[in-house]
């Protein structure tokens, strides 16, 4: 099962011409949606503004090269490692749904296309593997993270129009990987049923097309734009801009009482130091 190609099985009712143009129309769209969820949300024009607005409030100019080091830093932390979730279960979740999603598509792709840079058993090997993962940190998610008080509090049977994406995600490898294994069980000397074969691969085609003609309105799309704006983030924060944000002042200095004349007036002229707020404690949730 895990060295054979899932799509060979089915070049003879479906062309290889036809599985290509769907790959194509997939990612056709994926751009299609991701642009228009930035344009309905306007968030592209909200982070060209915010940083427009950051540049007028800087307080020193950052060089080529330390941007060329806070993107490393943004690719290493934020993309490749999810480093801006603080709960670990939540964070290994989101990676081997992340890395088994992208291991599960580029093979797809690779195998469609008939790829000749990797070995069939190669290709074949990572389909499989990247289903699980996906499957694994997604479910994992879906019953054990997504219902705990701690997180969201969700039972696991409710679902909410932001559940699209990780429904369609986890639909698309589970339905994959049955396909698979009910293909694998006619070359094994069993009775293949075709009528359940046809079924799965049917779900599986069915899921994928959900999955990447809903990106407008799923998570789908913040893929694209979250490591723009994390980079953002740190550029902010070397500029002295600090996304816009007022200053940390200390409420003891006479200098910020005399800017701020009602400090003594409601707290004392020795306010008393609250303390970190969110932060006395380490973060629990995500």
């Amino acid at each position: 099962m895990f060295t054979t190609n899932p799509f060979d099985a089915i070049t003879s009712l479906i062309s290889t011409d036809v599985m290509q143009m769907y790959v194509i129309l997939m990612a056709v769209l994926v751009a299609a949606g991701t642009i228009l969820d930035m344009m309905h949300k306007k968030s592209a024009k909200y982070f060209f503004e915010n940083a427009e607005k950051a540049k007028k409030n800087a307080k020193r100019s950052v060089s080529t090269g330390e941007k060329a080091g806070l993107a490393v830093a943004t690719l290493a932390n934020e993309v490749l490692t999810s480093g801006e979730f603080s709960n670990q279960k939540r964070r290994m979740s989101h990676l081997l749904t992340m890395y088994g999603f992208i291991i599960f598509v580029a093979s797809s792709g690779l195998m469609i296309f008939e790829c000749e840079t990797f070995a069939a058993t190669t290709l074949a090997q990572a389909w499989h593997i990247g289903a699980l993962m996906l499957a694994v940190g997604g479910y994992w998610f879906w019953f054990f993270i997504r219902v705990d008080v701690n997180s969201e509090g969700v039972r696991w049977y409710q679902l909410r129009k932001a559940d699209m994406f990780i429904v369609s995600l986890l639909l698309t490898a589970t339905f994959g990987l049955v396909w698979s294994y009910l293909q694998h069980k006619g070359t094994t000397g069993a009775v293949a049923d075709m009528g359940w074969t046809t079924l799965f691969f049917v779900l599986f085609v069915l899921s994928n097309t959900f999955l990447f003609s809903t990106v407008m309105w799923s998570k789908f799309a913040h893929m694209f734009f979250k490591p723009a704006a994390a980079l953002q983030k740190r550029i902010a924060h070397a500029d002295g801009s600090a996304e816009n944000l007022p200053e940390d002042f200390d409420l003891t200095d006479p200098a910020v009482q005399a800017k701020f004349p009602d400090i003594p007036e409601y707290m004392g002229k020795n306010p008393e130091y609250m303390g970190h707020g969110i932060r006395r404690e380490p973060a629990n949730h995500y």
